[in-house]
């Protein structure tokens, strides 16, 4: 007899969402059953709506941290930079304020996830990126075990790829200025922060080029070398198959054999 009332209630108006009537049995649960229909057809306003008036009138229901990671995830679905800032901050306040929630690992993916898609280009600051490197990094050392660590490894490799690409790139450019001291400085930083960085082979290219233009060949076979042993397809691998054979065969000449 509640949900008929309830019901009622809800197709009484049709310009906005539907809520229940004060004091309705079960109101809470037909709030976030609601909220997240609403969710599920991209009905973001709506499922807002109806995650909040459960959050801000029963405090004392069991879906009220759902309810309240609903409203994060419907900023965070809708896509745009200030509601991932929205989004972000209802995570954050999910975290501060409950903690110890068995959905605080989803609180915290989800808020480093709100962080990862508001970082800008490579060539751009990466101030954000530095910040949803930090929200991974919490996730880690705070959830090690949760089923959740395989998408956020992911989106570790995502967001460190992104800042080591903005540091390649500034090495590329000192590469192609032909300024070899500050290209190899570059480089040399980037694999000691991030050795898995997916396009190290450019990388190695790279540093080693530079340290043949310096007159190290004995320093830049072994990045050559690393290319080819790491790398079964690269857009380097025939360049650097090419200057191996070059390396040795000069040494082999030196040697007289």
């Amino acid at each position: 007899m509640g949900a008929v009332c309830l019901a009622g209630a809800l197709s009484a108006c049709a310009s906005a969402p539907p809520l229940p009537a004060a004091g309705s049995v079960d109101a809470d649960k037909f709030l976030y059953d609601r909220g997240m229909e609403s969710l599920k057809q991209k009905k973001w306003l709506n499922a807002r709506e109806y995650f909040r008036r459960l959050v801000d009138g029963y405090p004392q229901s069991k879906f009220r941290w759902d309810a309240k990671l609903g409203i994060g995830d419907s900023y965070l679905a809708e896509g745009r930079i200030d509601s991932l800032i929205l989004g972000a901050n209802e995570y954050r306040e999910f975290l501060q304020f409950s903690p110890l929630h068995e959905r605080a690992d989803y609180a915290q993916y989800k808020l480093a996830v709100a962080q990862s898609r508001q970082v800008l280009g490579p060539a751009r600051d990466q101030t954000a990126t530095r910040e949803a490197l930090r929200e991974v990094e919490r996730f880690i050392q705070a959830y090690p075990n949760s089923t959740l660590r395989p998408e956020v490894d992911a989106l570790q490799r995502e967001v460190r790829d992104r800042l080591s690409e903005s540091e390649f790139r500034v090495g590329l450019f000192y590469y192609r200025s032909r300024w070899d001291p500050g290209a190899l400085d570059r480089f040399r930083v980037l694999l000691q922060e991030d050795p898995g960085f997916t396009r190290r082979d450019a990388v190695y290219y790279y540093m080693a080029e530079s340290l043949l233009r310096i007159k190290l060949p004995a320093e830049a076979l072994p990045y050559y070398e690393r290319l080819v042993a790491e790398f079964k397809t690269s857009d380097f691998l025939e360049r650097a198959q090419k200057r191996i054979k070059e390396l040795k065969s000069s040494v082999t000449a030196a040697s007289g054999k």
